[in-house]
């Protein structure tokens, strides 16, 4: 990445404008957890970062959930995945990668006083782009997309989240575990009663710092509203093209945690926190694609055929459901999340289609002329990383147009037995993965080497947890 001096020079005077004293300059590793390195220092300082990087440890890009690292770096011999690795790239030896600023993307932070942020894109010394960055695979596919189709994907979010009320915030040093234990809490509402204003007005501390947040980072947030779980709340995004959800996503749950746990609270992301009546969360992904006029190329237009989509539109569907199953382990990566396939409210168990069904993994919405024709897939938690979960839909529902595909018929009975389940487990959907040829060269080999490896080695922590609750409340509760 070549950052624009002439986007730099124009950017100093603005931090001096808008007082700015520490400047976050941030990446979304694998797990869709926003890193940042702050630099302080005055003018001086911001300039030199701005025009030529700062350095940021490679191991980074290879880190599990508890910031274990996956991979032997400093003996490949030792392990085979590092040793194909380092065939794709230098990830040896803990070194450094770059990390360039994106002069476009620079946000005031409305809950830090004095701080700005800036997202940024790693790059190695040479100035090779880095194939495990995540944003780097949506970017690819993305491109992909325009290229075969002259076509590009939009996305609406629905985001599904829990905020809990701290009870103590004090971290005793002996707790200082690896991971930590995650803080005491109690419920903002007792749940059971989907969209309450009274549990809304109850909420409403907690849900005014999520709004202003949100709205504060410039994001597209049609409404916040209450989930049927107990502390649960959902949010719901305009859509924007794929790339922009993609970074609306990650904004959210980088802004909304830190500036809730300064007013004293926790929001958590994780699928189900490790609670009693805990209720498990989504996140339903809208997609619809459009053409360069901005004309929907899933509305059925045709006055033949009682297809609720185009045959575009259909045969994305039918690339949809022909990748549900690897497609998993990229949309529900954590252990917790398959405890939502098999009994959840309103959450998928199976590979099947529906007219407006929120049973089904993929909820077809839109009828003849609709302009905002679309499909909803129902498989997401909304820990998932979106660079990598997007890109998927797209290499996904692409296949299916170049291919021809055609979906089965709809379903009407989305729980009856006889359908294709989901993986019951993150390691059978990792299976699913490993064995699509088509995902896989989405990913790349350098993201398919180390989103495997890593995955497995959290898989395989958890299988050798004394404590399995234990484990899962610290492993995702306590940091995400």
């Amino acid at each position: 990445m070549t950052v624009p001096q002439d986007a730099v020079a124009a950017l100093l005077p603005r931090l001096h404008d808008d007082g700015v004293e520490q400047l976050r300059l941030g990446w979304a590793d694998v797990h869709g957890t926003w890193r940042s390195k702050t630099v302080v220092g005055g003018a001086a300082a911001f300039e030199s970062a701005l025009r030529n990087g700062v350095g940021m440890v490679s191991t980074l890009l290879l880190k599990d959930t508890s910031d274990h690292t996956a991979f032997n770096v400093f003996d490949p011999a030792a392990q085979p995945a590092m040793q194909a690795l380092m065939a794709l790239g230098p990830y040896g030896s803990a070194n450094n990668v770059q990390l360039h600023a994106d002069p476009d993307s620079y946000t005031v932070l409305p809950w830090a006083p004095h701080t700005a942020s800036l997202r940024c894109e790693p790059r190695w010394p040479d100035g090779r782009v880095v194939g495990s960055d995540p944003r780097q695979v949506l970017l690819r596919a993305v491109d992909e997309l325009r290229l075969h189709t002259g076509c590009e994907l939009l996305c609406g979010l629905e985001v599904e989240f829990h905020i809990h009320r701290i009870r103590d915030s004090r971290q005793a040093a002996q707790d200082a575990a690896w991971p930590a234990e995650p803080p005491e809490v109690d419920l903002l509402h007792p749940g059971h009663a989907l969209l309450s204003d009274a549990w809304g007005d109850q909420a409403s501390e907690a849900l005014d710092i999520a709004r202003r947040t949100a709205l504060g980072l410039g994001l597209p947030l049609r409404s916040l509203e209450v989930e049927f779980g107990p502390s649960q709340f959902e949010a719901v995004f305009a859509p924007t093209p794929a790339l922009q959800a993609a970074d609306n996503l990650l904004a959210l749950r980088n802004g909304v945690r830190q500036a809730l746990r300064r007013a004293g609270y926790h929001a958590s992301f994780v699928c189900r926190p490790p609670l009693p009546g805990a209720v498990a969360s989504g996140w339903h992904l809208h997609q619809s694609v459009v053409d360069a006029a901005g004309r929907n190329v899933c509305t059925q237009n045709s006055a033949e055929g009682a297809a609720p989509l185009s045959p575009f539109g259909m045969q994305w569907l039918a690339g949809l459901l022909q990748h549900a199953a690897g497609m998993t382990a990229i949309a529900a990566p954590t252990m917790p999340a398959y405890t939502r396939y098999q009994g959840s409210l309103m959450a998928p168990r199976a590979a099947v289609w529906g007219r407006d069904s929120r049973g089904a993994l993929l909820r077809v919405l839109g009828s003849r002329g609709d302009p905002a024709a679309r499909i909803e897939n129902r498989m997401g938690e909304p820990l998932a990383n979106p660079y990598l979960t997007i890109a998927a839909q797209i290499y996904a529902g692409l296949g299916g147009v170049q291919r021809g595909l055609q979906p089965p018929p709809e379903t009407l009975t989305p729980y009856a037995e006889g359908h294709t389940p989901l993986p019951a487990t993150l390691a059978q959907a990792l299976d699913a993965l490993r064995d699509d040829a088509v995902l896989q060269r989405g990913l790349g080999p350098e993201m398919g080497v180390v989103y495997d490896t890593i995955k497995r080695h959290e898989v395989a922590r958890h299988a050798q947890a004394a404590d399995v609750q234990q484990w899962e409340r610290r492993e995702y509760f306590s940091r995400y």
